[in-house]
């Protein structure tokens, strides 16, 4: 599959192109980066501007064979002399680009979302250009998305809150096709953005299913919590490390039953024992032997869980899941963090929940400030 480049790479593509048409004087279609990876990046430029005051270039995105929202979209930079004693490189946020207005994200609040990579990486290539044409003056420069305020409404920016547009992010420089750090490295953001907030717990889902359930279920809208996807020991392992104290996992019996058999990453390429596990809780709850022959073949955990309470076991067999899957949640965490856990099927509702999972319905009203 073909890697792509990040928006830091194409902002400073584009700030180096447009920092050389100023100080040069001269021409550019096309200029040369090194990303921090180590790999080369040429970028043709696009829709150039220039006077003897300032020049603006585009680099249009690439994203590769990745699925990024951002691809196709034009990267600006617009370089002008800044007025300032000494040398010095002054990067912000022009139209497009997000301004951070929480803490604990990459930038400070008031900040443009241009993260530290992609920052120290215009300022090398300016530099660069800079030390070819022996200038030791200031420069400014303004990085602009114009479809960014379009795209950040298909991004995690609303919810972190960054408003009015786009991140400027990358950390290699280089787009990995569905990349599995990506979703970690958003995982991660989102934590930290809650610990920095002044929470020491934290409700998690694998995703907008097991949020709905809750909405629907208790009535809590878990504006405030993290997706983990498939990376349920991962996030374990990440809110310990930030200092969490407490967690509270929901989700379906068809992703959280696996961690019943200590498995933590639960896509369906990494393991799928759900059946097998379910057969073998039916048989230790008294499930007769051809009933739970019949769930090993299921094909889904909702059609096994329907042939449980046919046969009045479901509640038995659920309870006895769920404290399996406690078991190796706190195994994961090394004593060093509370979780609880709370699993749904779509037809059943609740399934079962771990001992103590009710008290986070008064942390969420509390937080919330609603009755559930």
């Amino acid at each position: 599959m073909r890697y792509g480049f990040t928006t830091g790479s194409c902002a400073a593509a584009a700030a180096k192109a447009a920092a050389y048409m100023l100080l040069t004087g001269k021409q550019k279609t096309e200029i040369t980066i090194e990303t921090p990876k180590g790999l080369l990046y040429t970028a043709g430029l696009e829709d150039i501007t220039r006077s003897e005051s300032e020049v603006s270039c585009a680099v249009k995105k690439d994203g590769g064979d990745d699925p990024d929202i951002t691809t196709g979209a034009l990267i600006y930079a617009r370089v002008s002399f800044e007025k300032e004693i000494g040398q010095e490189i002054y990067i912000d946020g022009g139209v497009g680009v997000g301004r951070v207005t929480k803490p604990g994200l990459d930038q400070p609040v008031g900040s443009a979302a241009i993260n530290h990579v992609p920052r120290e990486m215009i300022k090398k290539e300016v530099l660069e250009v800079c030390e070819l044409a022996d200038y030791r003056g200031c420069l400014r420069v303004e990085i602009s998305v114009p479809e960014g305020g379009q795209l950040a409404a298909q991004t995690f920016n609303p919810r972190l809150g960054i408003v009015g547009g786009i991140s400027i992010l990358g950390t290699s420089g280089i787009v990995e096709p569905m990349s599995n750090q990506a979703i970690l490295d958003t995982i991660r953001v989102e934590l930290k953005q809650r610990r920095a907030e002044g929470f020491d717990y934290v409700a998690v889902s694998p995703g907008n299913y097991g949020l709905d359930f809750m909405k629907r279920t208790y009535g809590y809208d878990l504006d405030k919590s993290v997706k983990c996807s498939n990376f349920i020991g991962a996030t374990i392992d990440m809110a310990v490390e930030l200092g969490f104290q407490r967690l509270l996992l929901t989700g379906h019996i068809g992703k959280l039953i696996k961690l019943a058999g200590g498995i933590m990453n639960t896509h369906s390429r990494e393991s799928d024992c759900r059946m097998e596990l379910l057969a073998a809780f039916a048989m230790k709850a008294g499930v007769n032997p051809a009933c739970s022959r019949e769930i090993f073949f299921c094909v889904t955990t909702e059609e096994a869980v329907r042939l449980l309470e046919k046969e009045g076991k479901r509640r038995k067999v659920m309870d006895y899941a769920m404290e399996r899957i406690c078991y190796y949640l706190d195994r994961r965490a090394l004593g060093k963090l509370k979780i609880d856990c709370i699993m749904y099927a779509n037809e059943f509702g609740e399934l079962a929940k771990s001992k103590e999972a009710e008290k986070w319905f008064i942390l969420l009203e509390q937080e919330q400030g609603q009755q559930i």
